[in-house]
């Protein structure tokens, strides 16, 4: 008899839920244990006055510092050598290039320069050791972003083994 209670009692909760679902009403709390209003943790969320404008702040000395913090970055999959550029079927994803801190990665940099700023790619630095070395690397190509971060996860999905790369994505025609 308790089991077949029990089943009418869940069956009267969910319709009720439900029905409080489809009410746009305030929350109305029935049983209350106690405690402490949590209004005043909402207050900070109140806007009085218009919201301010987006500033752009240049990389200041703690960016640096974080950064700084993240190296060495190494990419276990991926090694300097021989490889081609290649076209990825993502459109509205952005150029890439993968480098390292090595010289054939600062020499195809010099060389493809003026293509990536065209190409407005992203530079990926899967390579590197220092902050130094990766400065080294921003003076070779001061128009360009260079991030430094593993290669790994990308170089898996998309086959690669070798850097220096460029990733250009094409448009899908179909």
């Amino acid at each position: 008899m308790r089991a077949g209670f029990g089943k009418r009692a869940l069956f009267v909760l969910g319709t009720g839920w439900l029905s409080l679902q489809a009410v746009a009403d305030p929350l109305i709390v029935v049983g209350h244990e106690g405690g402490v209003s949590t209004q005043p943790y909402f207050e900070p969320f109140k806007r009085t006055a218009p919201p301010r404008t987006a500033t752009v702040t240049p990389f200041s000395a703690d960016a640096h510092e974080a950064e700084a913090a993240m190296l060495p970055v190494r990419s276990q999959r991926l090694l300097p050598g021989e490889a081609s550029t290649r076209a990825l079927q993502a459109p509205g994803l952005s150029p890439l290039f993968l480098i390292g801190d090595d010289e054939y990665s600062r020499q195809w940099l010099r060389q493809q320069q003026r293509r990536l700023k065209e190409q407005r790619a992203i530079g990926l630095v899967v390579n590197v050791d220092t902050a130094a070395a990766l400065a080294k690397l921003r003076r070779l190509a001061p128009d360009l972003p260079l991030i430094p971060t593993s290669g790994d996860d990308l170089a898996q999905r998309l086959g690669l083994h070798h850097y220096p790369v460029l990733l250009l994505p094409i448009a899908n025609d179909r």
